[in-house]
């Protein structure tokens, strides 16, 4: 074997970093599993109600952004490591010019009615 394979072979932080890997993986299949349950609580409060629950909005934007941060870190496209080890998606974070603070009030899923 190449002297540079062993060298990272013993190196403590591949290790660690595959351990951290491990430990978002399982992370990541919670929260896809969590967005699962929020797309089906938000589908029965759209039908309830006949609009968004603007709380589960917020939340399924975080969880989204939280599986997107542990997604950079699992292909090596972040070193920063997701929450808890850094801070929380915020509801701001990530903002391009297509997402909910640029909608129309006709497009603004809260005031939006699929029974319209």
């Amino acid at each position: 074997m190449n002297d540079e394979v062993k060298q990272r072979l013993q190196s403590t932080e591949t290790w660690i970093r595959v351990l951290f890997m491990l430990l978002f993986m399982f992370i990541q299949g919670s929260v896809k599993f969590l967005i699962v349950l929020l797309a089906l609580f938000q589908l029965g409060s759209t039908v309830l109600t006949g609009q968004a629950n603007t709380r589960l909005l917020k939340l399924g934007r975080q969880l989204a952004m939280y599986d997107y941060q542990i997604s950079l870190f699992l292909t090596f496209n972040s070193e920063q490591r997701p929450f808890p080890f850094s801070s929380w998606p915020s509801d701001t974070d990530n903002r391009t010019s297509d997402n909910a603070d640029n909608r129309t009030p006709n497009e603004n899923p809260e005031k939006t009615s699929w029974f319209q």
